[in-house]
């Protein structure tokens, strides 16, 4: 005979496992604030996302990659593309490496700065925009041999019975030459070397004339200025 009728109690009921849909109910139940949070969370980073403005247009502009001295010949490691909205895109910005590599910069470059066509020296030689090029002749020629492209450039004029000299072109920027390096040397790019090289400046128009001037009548010295 069965223990618990001999001690006058009933037997205890079977367990029986509740069914899955009522567990899930009672857990979305204890959970339902959550859920909740994570609901509206979902809702208003939708709503953000909708409402954000779409990203403004792009061009692409080749810019320096790496710190680039007056005079470099330009190479593709020296360049790279970047994106900058159409908005402040510089005018006549280049797009493609291509038509920049091979060109000389005609200032220094820093990293990032866009490479525009009026900061190189190519096969029409032009200095920074608004300016003009003119050709100076010094009256030491070792003076001329010592200023490199990119260096900025008083020039004064003085006559030869003395006295002091004026400034005839302030802040003037010494542009790549090309020259011959000796009998069947390459061109290359460097600032004047001798007497027969002339330094080229790039100078403001109203500065041009003055300084055509005083290279006829006088003798034209530099003054290296920041």
């Amino acid at each position: 005979m069965h223990p618990h009728l001999l001690a006058g109690r009933p037997p205890p009921l079977p367990h029986r496992r509740r069914p899955w849909q009522v567990t899930l109910r009672s857990a979305l139940w204890r959970s339902r604030f959550l859920v909740a949070a994570a609901l509206l969370g979902v809702a208003a980073a939708c709503t953000v996302q909708s409402l954000r403005p779409p990203d403004p247009p792009t061009s692409a502009v080749v810019v320096a990659a790496r710190e680039i001295p007056a005079g470099t010949t330009l190479t593709s490691a020296d360049v790279r593309v970047s994106r900058f909205p159409r908005s402040v895109a510089p005018d006549g910005a280049v797009a493609d490496p291509a038509d920049v590599v091979g060109s000389a910069a005609a200032v220094p470059l820093a990293v990032g700065v866009p490479v525009l066509p009026g900061l190189l020296a190519d096969d029409e030689v032009r200095g920074p925009p608004g300016t003009v090029v003119a050709t100076v002749r010094f009256a030491d020629p070792a003076v001329a041999g010592l200023l490199s492209p990119g260096v900025r450039v008083d020039v004064l004029a003085a006559t030869a019975e003395g006295g002091p000299g004026g400034v005839v072109a302030t802040r003037a920027l010494v542009l790549p030459v090309a020259r011959q390096d000796g009998p069947g040397g390459a061109l290359g790019l460097g600032g004047a070397g001798d007497a027969s090289v002339p330094v080229l400046l790039a100078v403001s128009p109203t500065e041009a004339p003055a300084l055509a001037g005083a290279a006829a009548s006088a003798l034209l010295s530099a003054v290296v200025v920041p």
